[in-house]
């Protein structure tokens, strides 16, 4: 084994880059990775095991100690699938030769329906930037646009010039792993776009920058910037959600599926790699039937 593969700091830089280079994963589920993965050094290194002759028996005793600690169930499933991925890897680059992680199995995950507003909701929400300053014009397009797409927040705020397509009315998107979708934004997003490169984009330019969406100092919007900007209009709306841009993801997905969308569509647009991830939606659907029908039929 060389000198870089026998510490546990030189394994997990190269496990990363093989999960960027050779995967494409996204920078946050590098991230994800890195984080599942310290624990488990951290861990073996207190126990005084080395970290690349733990067996089965050892890494149980290890998730069984995270979930004594309060990891959730989804969050178990992600360090199993942390493990996972870095003894297949180990496996494929010869550092070790039987995999101790091949049998175990992921806990049953409890998914809860995902919250959404209402489509009044939505346009009291969209109704609050103004059009009287640019920053309200800014605001504007980006709740307008977040909604029109489903578009995930660190999606929206990297968006580039180049990706927009206005005359026709939808834009091309970088998702997670690098892979590209396009995706519709309708009239009212496309037009708000419009005023907002016309009227007010150029006020926030400071030097060259291809993003679409600029803060006042004339950069890329951070997704915890961003956050923070839609909960001061769902304050103003007087939503007494707890609202996160997700929220309105799953909105976008609720209200096309409730006015008869087709899943397929709704997974492309989304960008979801499984069909299984989309259907998390049918139950919010079916949630929803429910409701409708206590409610207006005579002997429910």
């Amino acid at each position: 084994m060389s000198n870089l593969l026998s510490s546990p700091e030189g394994i997990l830089r190269v496990f990363l880059e093989f999960l960027s280079v050779e995967k494409g994963l996204s920078s946050n589920t590098i991230r994800a990775y890195s984080h599942d993965l310290n624990k488990f050094f951290l861990f073996f290194q207190k126990e005084k095991i080395t970290w690349n002759k733990v067996d089965e028996n050892d890494l149980i005793k290890f998730i069984h100690q995270q979930s004594r600690a309060g990891l959730s169930s989804r969050s178990l499933a992600r360090l199993i699938s942390s493990l996972k991925a870095f003894f297949r890897f180990l496996i494929l680059d010869g550092v070790i030769k039987k995999d101790p992680a091949a049998n175990l199995s992921s806990p049953k995950i409890w998914f809860k329906l995902p919250k959404f507003l209402k489509i009044k909701e939505v346009e009291r929400l969209l109704n609050q930037p103004g059009d009287e300053d640019i920053r309200g014009i800014r605001d504007k397009a980006m709740l307008e646009l977040l909604y029109a797409t489903g578009l995930r927040v660190s999606e929206l705020v990297k968006l580039k010039l180049k990706d927009l397509n206005l005359d026709d009315s939808f834009l091309i998107c970088r998702g997670k792993g690098g892979k590209e979708r396009v995706v519709p934004m309708g009239n009212s997003a496309s037009s708000a776009i419009k005023t907002y490169l016309k009227e007010a984009r150029r006020q926030y330019v400071k030097k060259q920058n291809d993003f679409v969406f600029l803060t006042l100092r004339g950069g890329c919007f951070t997704r915890q910037g961003f956050w923070k900007l839609l909960k001061g209009y769902a304050l103003k709306a007087g939503l007494d959600k707890k609202i996160s841009p997700h929220m309105l993801r799953h909105s976008f997905a609720t209200h096309m599926l409730e006015r008869g969308a087709d899943l397929r569509s709704i997974q492309l647009m989304l960008g979801h790699s499984q069909i299984t991830t989309t259907q998390i939606y049918t139950q919010v659907s079916r949630k929803r039937l429910c409701q409708v029908y206590n409610k207006y039929h005579p002997r429910a």
